[in-house]
Formats: structure tokens, C-alpha cells, sequence
């Protein structure tokens, strides 16, 4: 059978929700002729090749490295800690999946089944250099001479030309490792690094992550009795974080530790070291509410402080930066004014206008920033992210279309990332100081299925929504079953201005539902102020839910109030469980996958970050989460059909939650479903599972709708 006669659900799975063989991870080489990607060959095959498109041959693509033939028809082997690193990234692809350049981006260095390879990619040629692994995260030296690469905890750094291998740092126990991100780092903090090499090449910047303090949590697999329980060292609220120190180490070895005050300010956030100026280190206090930007003395080690954040709820991290501009301002992105601006020193770049999201180049000319519409615009722009070039001078859009869009930058070409409703997948363009010079091309399938999506606002708060009503519903059918579908928390907007990020609510809807994804407080993209609402207070973010679907069926919207459902994922899951736990007056039915439901069992840096640390504000724990050490946290009558969904491999949202709340279920009189999921992470890339999951979901969300049919 063909993937185009395979059903939606398992077409959506093999394809891994149809991003396979689209182009991603750009490079663009700072002579202009080269732009560096990943992509695999179609939209069904999970390897990804390196490729080069050389805009001096005819805007030509040619493939520098094929995993296949590195190696040799065999299977990709992970060790645990690339496992463990992917899992981090939600990483579900194979082959090629990262990889790292010198300053000249004429050579590419990358690991593939735990083995070190080379690409030089003016040459076209590829070659392995044999050295210890199993190989994680290596990197060219800016001059291109070396590569440095972790295994078995030690930076070891070998010559480009595969020889004078030798470890740099080596781990003093089992306990600790040098060159890698801890777990909260990975994922929380967005730092997935932790080494840094020296503009000069003759220094990097170490970090060393000891985890022997952090309680020890046994993941076992009860569908295989015969495997010991995986050991994982998680920092959960309130207990020990990993101990984090940076050093500066020579060449040859010998090191200088870098001193600041790790007791007040235990989290390394960010590291940027550029020739614009000296290492810069951004530190958080475990509070999340201070936070130092230093510049580092590589002669000493000692730091100096740059510029100091202090916010009374908390200060979120934000993509390319700290940084230094290169006339040596420090580049920032900041809460101002109840806004988030782009700051370099002093001085406010943006106003209220402008949602600051990330910094993605800074030339001497200006700052290429994406950012949404703020809540000072003078449109909403519901759902649209758009690329943006800051200077003293003033601010211009890059990107035209309404739509989604992200850039990568280095001189006078830009590659621009468009993603659109009206079209699916994304568009890559090449651009020379504005005008377009090439396409990379996407050899991710069709989803043949077109979202018919209305974006607008709904209830008092004006809250971002989207719609998604039966392919060829008609005005005379009548009001629909409500199936809302969010993921409604910190770091997770669902209202896009985009095409496929809807494929699924789409196909929901097609089964008889109406589907409202709705964006209320604590989501990403409109303000400060309404992402810091939550604070202390997870189930706010259900009265917005609540609020959305009452103020979009008040405005004409064929949603019949006496048949909702709310299904999510992870952040979504927790919402779902609690709308039919606290408010059933409203839910009928549930689907909740992989949820959190004791927030004392989430990690530290975000779980403090919105409740503080449990020890100080129980209540804020008590009242968020959906079970406590006395059971059902705030149960509610009537009782409403919910199914629970978790992955017994999770090792981010643990099985336990499911479990604890289970019981407390059963314990209350309360009937609910479970649906173990045996070897499955907190991602579920098993094709059949992923397939069988829709179906099943939309199979209990029909039976459940139906008994609650008024008479």
C-alpha cells in the first residue's frame, strides 16, 4: 500500500506529522556562496542528509554527507546519552541530525551512530576519523584545525586531520561530565551545549555538571520484568539541581575556573563568545527573578558584571541572547514598560508595538529579530510571527506575508522560513540584500487535507483563538459536538498563522466536531503581563479556556455547549484532566496524555518558575495540581468520562502522575480509562502507536459526547 492510501492518522505518524524531508537546521557561510541544511530524502524517510546549495553554480544542491553511505546499509546505533539528548530536543529523526561549523562554514562536523564524521563542503568530500565514543556533539575549532567532541563524560579535542586525539576533561566519577547539558539546562533553559570554543581557537569555555546530589528516580519497564530499571537522576521541585561550574580551558589542559556566585545564582543560562567582545555568561538565581549578565576575564577567570534583570514574578530566557553587537553594546531582550524590547546597552530599540521573541543575527548595520504584534499594535495579527531588521534608525519587516516566519542570516543573504495557512508546509527562500536568489526545496508529502481555519479573538480577554469547523459544513447544519484542543501553558502557542500546525484539529473536526484551539494566559506572544497572569495559579488558564468557547459560541459559532470535550498533551493533558475534575458544568468528556497531575513531581526550573518552591508556597501546589497526599484535589460532581494516556519510558512527565491520579480516581468512586503505552517516551514516534492513538481517541470522545446528549 502506498503512503497515499494509508488513512490520515497513520500517513500523519509516518510522516512525523509531515516534517519529514523538509529542509531545516540553515547555515549561511559568510562569503555568501553556500547555505548548509538538513533534510532527508522524502517525506516518509527519517534520515536526514547534509546538503550544500552553492549559489555560485547555478543556485546548485548537492548532498555532502548520506548517512547510508557512511554507513554502509547498516543500523543506526544511539547510545543512551544521544538517546537521552534527542529525547531532550524532541528530536525523532535520524541520520544527520545536527551539526556544527567552523567560521569559514567550509567544514561540517557531526556524529552518526556514535561515530565522528567530516564534511568538507567546498570539496564535497566526507570522511571519519576514528576516535573513542560513543561521539556526542562535536565541533570545529573557528579556524577549522580541530574538533572538539564529549564521550564518557570527557571533552576530548582531536585534529580535523584525525590526529593527536587526547581528552581535555576528563569526569572525575560517574556522577559528573564536562561538555554537556545537564537535564534542566536541556530542557528548560534551551541550552543544549556545554562547551564553547574561543573566536582565536586556542581556549574553550567547559562546563562541569556534577549530579550527585540530585535524587535518584527508577524508571522500569513492566512489559519486560527481565530489564533492571533505568536509573535517572532527576531534579524535581523543591530538591537539588545538578552543580554546574565553567572553566577556561588551554590546549594543553591546564584550566582557570570561572568565579561568580554560584551559591545566589546556581543557573548557567546562556554563554556567547564572539570577537565583538569578552565571554559573556548570563546566571539566573534558582527564583528565576534576578539575573546577572557577566563579562569573563580569561586571564583570572573572575567576572565582571555587565548589566543586572530583577523582576518581581519572573525573567523569562529568550533565543540569541545576551550577546555583544559588534560595537560592543550588550544586546538584551528585556520586559520594559510592559512590553519586551530589544535593548543594546541602554538604549530601547523596540517599543509596545512589538512582542520581542528572539534575536536571530546581529551585523554592524542592525539586529534581525523575530517578534509578534504587541498589545500597543495597531492590528492583532492573531497567530502571525514575522522577521524584523532593528537599528537606531528605526524598524522594517522583513517578511511580507501573514504567516509564520523565522530567518537565518550571515552578511547580505538571509534564508527566510515562511510557513502560511493557505499553503501547506513551509517555504524556504534565499534571499541577497532583499531580493530572492533561490528556493531550498521541500520534499516533505501533501497532507492532502486543507484546514478550514477561522483565526480570530473570543471572550472578554480578547483571547487568540482558531476554528476548525467539518470540511463542507454548511451554515444550515446545525451546532456541533465542541472538541477543544490546547496545549494552553507556558512555551506553547497553538494559534499560528500556519497551515499545518492545524492538520490534526482538522481531522478531528472532519469526524463531526467543532475545534476550538484557544491561547489564554500563560502562553507565549502577546505581553509580559499576560504570560506572568499564571503565577501561582496553573488553573487560570482553564477560566480562559472556559472564557474562549463561551465568548466564540456568543458570537455565532455552531457550538453546542451541552456536548464539550477537551483533549492535550503533556501541558494540555493537565488542562483537560482538570476541566472535567473541576468544572464537569462545563466538560463532558476528556482526553488527557501524559499529564501532569502532582506538581511537586515536575522539574525545578520551570515548575519554581510559576508556583515557587513548594516548601514556601504549598498552597500554590495544592491548588494547582490535580491530586495531593489526600487524594482528588477539589473533585467535583458528576462524574465525567475521561480517558489518561501516558508513555511508560517517560522520563520528562513520569508515569507516576498517571498513576497517583488514578488512584485517587478509583479511591473517589470516579470512573476513567487508562491507556498504558509500553516503551513510549513523553514523544510517541511509533508508527502504529501514534496511528491507533487518534483513533482511539476520537472512538471514546464519540461514545462519550453521546451519552451526554441532552434528551
Amino acid at each position: 500500500m502506498t503512503s497515499k492510501q494509508l488513512s490520515f492518522p497513520r500517513r500523519f505518524a509516518r510522516t512525523q506529522r509531515f516534517s519529514l524531508g523538509v529542509p531545516r537546521a540553515f547555515t549561511v557561510s559568510p562569503d555568501g556562496e553556500r547555505v548548509i541544511f538538513l533534510r532527508s530524502p522524502s517525506g516518509t524517510d527519517r534520515a536526514n542528509r547534509l546538503w550544500v546549495l552553492d549559489l555560485g553554480q547555478g543556485a546548485r544542491e548537492r548532498v555532502a554527507a548520506d548517512p547510508d553511505a557512511l554507513l554502509g546499509g547498516t543500523v543506526e546505533r544511539l547510545s543512551a546519552q544521544e538517546r537521552a539528548r534527542r529525547e531532550r530536543s524532541r528530536e525523532g529523526s535520524a541520520g544527520i541530525v545536527g551539526y556544527a561549523v567552523d567560521a569559514a562554514v567550509e567544514l561540517a562536523a557531526f556524529a552518526l551512530s556514535g561515530r565522528l564524521f567530516t564534511a568538507e563542503l567546498r570539496a564535497g568530500t566526507t570522511r571519519e576519523i576514528p576516535v573513542p565514543g560513543p561521539v556526542l556533539d562535536p565541533r570545529p575549532s573557528p579556524d577549522g584545525r580541530r574538533i572538539a567532541y564529549v564521550s564518557r563524560g570527557a571533552l576530548r579535542v582531536v585534529g580535523s586531520d584525525g590526529e593527536g586525539d587526547g581528552a581535555l576533561a576528563e569526569p572525575e566519577d560517574e556522577h559528573t561530565s564536562y561538555g554537556l547539558a545537564e537535564f534542566i539546562a536541556a530542557e528548560e533553559m534551551d541550552r543544549n551545549r556545554g562547551y564553547w570554543w574561543a573566536p582565536d581557537s586556542r581556549w574553550l569555555l567547559v562546563a562541569r555538571a556534577d549530579d550527585s546530589a540530585v535524587k535518584r528516580w527508577w524508571i522500569a519497564d513492566p512489559a519486560h520484568p527481565d530489564r533492571a530499571p533505568a536509573e535517572v537522576g532527576y531534579p524535581a521541585a523543591g530538591t537539588p539541581n545538578a552543580e554546574v561550574r565553567l572553566y577556561l580551558y588551554a590546549l594543553d589542559g591546564s584550566r582557570t575556573e570561572v568565579v561568580w556566585d554560584r551559591a545566589r545564582y546556581p543557573y548557567l543560562a546562556g554563554v556567547h563568545w564572539s570577537e565583538s567582545g569578552a565571554p559573556l555568561l548570563l546566571v539566573q538565581a534558582r527564583d528565576q527573578r534576578s539575573q546577572l549578565y557577566l563579562g569573563v576575564d580569561t586571564e583570572s577567570g573572575a567576572t565582571r558584571t555587565v548589566h543586572v534583570d530583577e523582576d518581581e514574578v519572573w525573567l523569562d530566557l529568550c533565543l540569541g541572547v545576551p550577546a555583544w553587537a559588534p560595537a560592543g553594546g550588550l544586546v538584551r531582550i528585556a520586559d520594559e514598560g510592559g512590553a519586551r524590547v530589544l535593548a543594546v546597552g541602554d538604549r530601547l530599540l523596540t517599543g509596545p508595538d512589538l512582542h520581542v521573541r528572539a534575536v536571530l543575527d546581529i551585523s554592524v548595520d542592525d539586529i534581525l529579530i523575530s517578534a509578534s504584534a504587541g498589545e500597543a499594535a495597531a492590528e492583532p495579527e492573531t497567530g502571525e510571527i514575522h522577521v524584523y531588521r532593528v537599528n537606531e534608525l528605526g524598524v522594517a519587516r522583513v517578511s511580507e506575508d501573514v504567516g509564520v516566519h523565522s530567518a537565518v542570516r550571515s552578511g547580505e543573504l538571509t534564508v527566510l522560513v515562511s510557513a502560511r495557512p493557505q499553503l501547506p508546509g513551509s517555504t524556504a527562500r534565499v534571499l541577497r540584500t532583499g531580493k530572492e536568489v533561490a528556493t531550498v526545496a521541500s520534499f516533505a508529502e501533501d497532507p492532502g487535507l486543507n484546514p478550514r481555519v477561522k483565526l480570530t479573538e473570543g471572550g472578554a480577554r480578547r483571547i487568540p483563538c482558531a476554528v476548525l469547523l467539518p470540511t463542507g459544513h454548511r451554515d444550515t447544519d446545525g451546532r456541533l459536538p465542541v472538541l477543544l484542543d490546547p496545549y494552553g501553558g507556558p512555551h506553547g502557542q497553538r494559534v499560528l498563522a500556519a497551515h499545518n500546525p492545524y492538520l490534526t484539529s482538522q481531522w478531528f473536526a472532519d469526524q463531526g466536531f467543532a475545534v476550538v484551539v484557544a491561547d489564554g494566559r500563560g502562553t507565549p506572544g502577546r505581553s509580559p503581563a499576560w504570560e506572568k497572569a499564571i503565577s501561582g495559579n496553573f488553573p487560570l488558564t482553564l477560566d480562559d479556556q472556559i472564557d474562549a468557547l463561551h465568548g466564540l459560541a456568543g458570537q455565532g459559532f455552531p457550538l453546542d455547549l451541552d456536548r464539550v470535550a477537551i483533549r492535550g498533551w503533556s501541558y494540555g493533558g493537565y488542562l483537560a484532566a482538570l476541566a472535567v475534575l473541576r468544572r464537569p458544568d462545563v466538560f463532558h468528556a476528556a482526553v488527557a496524555g501524559a499529564p501532569v497531575t502532582d506538581w511537586r513531581l515536575y522539574d525545578t526550573h520551570y515548575t519554581e518558575r510559576y508556583l515557587g518552591d513548594p516548601a514556601e508556597r504549598p498552597e500554590a501546589y495544592a491548588a494547582s495540581s490535580l491530586v495531593t497526599d489526600d487524594g482528588l484535589s477539589a473533585p467535583q460532581s458528576p462524574a465525567r468520562p475521561l480517558m489518561i494516556i501516558h508513555g511508560l519510558a517517560d522520563d520528562n512527565v513520569v508515569a507516576a502522575h498517571t498513576l497517583r491520579l488514578s488512584s485517587a480516581l478509583l479511591a473517589a468512586g470516579r470512573p476513567h480509562e487508562v491507556l498504558p503505552l509500553s516503551g513510549v517516551t513523553h514523544m510517541t514516534p511509533q508508527e502504529q502507536v501514534a496511528e491507533n492513538l487518534l483513533l482511539l481517541q476520537v472512538d471514546f470522545l464519540k461514545r462519550s459526547l453521546a451519552a451526554a446528549r441532552p434528551e
